[in-house]
């Protein structure tokens, strides 16, 4: 909005040099090839069609000294194109400037100055905005990296919340079984052996009752210590702190696309296995990198753990080893299915196990 009302006072200055002049039609002429050009310019700003109509009305001043009443005009959108030799053409219509009036020389030498002085002013104004949005933008950015690393920051923190209530459990987990679970186990056997010494027959009906108490106390404590532990375990963390256990020796990728926690029983009978297949890797593997994936379908979840060590010589210990049967009975008590593949270009575990877990 400023540019134009600049433009315009320019115009307006070059429209009382062009009112000076004796004859009626060719300051008018002038004025509207003025108007026209300066609209041309202004259409195609920053192009090469601006800057040749700009040097056009340039040239026209040699042969029509009174174009020159617009030359303030001409170096106005010279120096916006940040090109003011394009109106240096227009010098060379100085030799005809005698046809003009002394009032319409004073007034292009003062709107000369004048324009000069004004596009300075823009200038420096849109050097100003340009700063002024380079300032915005690094402050956009920074505030949108500070949103990151806040988020990041949140979601450490919940993870190390959640971490810490999962070592929590673990340790609640563990007093009860060692505290209260071997009191208990020790008032079992004082309840036992009482009854083994007792001969008042009005005793062996409440000691009975006490050991049956006590046993049903021992059931529930140890399943609560069950729950506690199996709902301590985070796959993720478990299986992270499996990798860095063998040591850098292997190449391990762990890649779990799975959505939210899954089933406790799940989640330790996939931790063992994947246990298992990286002891099996570092005992007998010749490779140098383990793949770990654990992916959730609408119907089941799949485990593959495979190294890229060549097992030809070693297939009947990778497969018919003890640890490889308990991974099978484990998948079997999930209803589950798991297979061993070996091959030159490495050993496999495959598992899949259905969703839905009781």
């Amino acid at each position: 909005m400023n540019k134009a009302a600049d433009k315009l006072s320019v115009l307006l200055l070059c429209t009382a040099g062009f009112a000076f002049s004796d004859k009626p039609v060719v300051p008018v002429a002038g004025l509207i090839l003025s108007v026209i050009m300066t609209s041309l310019v202004w259409l195609n700003e920053g192009t090469v069609r601006a800057a040749a109509v700009i040097a056009v009305s340039a040239v026209c001043c040699v042969p029509f000294p009174m174009i020159l009443c617009a030359s303030p005009l001409l170096l106005f959108d010279a120096m916006g194109e940040k090109k003011p030799w394009l109106a240096a053409p227009a010098l060379l219509g100085l030799g005809g400037i005698s046809e003009l009036g002394y009032q319409q020389i004073v007034i292009i030498m003062v709107s000369l100055v004048v324009t000069v002085i004004l596009r300075q002013r823009i200038s420096s104004l849109e050097k100003s905005v340009e700063n002024l949005s380079l300032l915005r933008d690094e402050v956009e950015e920074k505030n949108l990296l500070l949103n990151e690393k806040n988020l990041s920051l949140a979601d450490a923190q919940d993870n190390e919340i959640y971490l810490a209530t999962l070592r929590e459990r673990n340790r609640i987990a563990r007093e009860i079984h060692d505290n209260v679970g071997h009191m208990l186990t020790r008032s079992l056997l004082q309840a036992g052996a009482l009854t083994v010494i007792n001969k008042d027959e009005r005793l062996k009906a409440p000691l009975n009752d006490l050991k049956d108490t006590l046993n049903t106390a021992m059931t529930s404590i140890r399943e609560s210590v069950h729950d506690l532990h199996d709902e301590s375990v985070d796959l993720d963390a478990a299986v992270r702190e499996s990798i860095r256990s063998i040591g850098g020796r292997f190449k391990v990728s762990y890649d779990n696309d799975s959505e939210g926690e899954l089933p406790a029983k799940l989640r330790l009978c996939f931790l063992a296995v994947i246990k298992e297949g990286l002891s099996n890797a570092v005992k007998h593997s010749n490779g140098d990198s383990i793949s770990i994936t654990v992916r959730q379908h609408p119907a089941f979840y799949q485990l593959t753990v495979e190294d890229n060590g060549r097992c030809s010589d070693t297939v009947p210990e990778r497969t018919g080893g003890i640890g490889l049967q308990n991974m099978r009975d484990r998948a079997a008590a999930l209803g589950g299915m798991i297979s061993f593949t070996s091959s030159e270009n490495g050993f496999r575990i495959f598992m899949t196990a259905p969703a839905e877990q009781n």
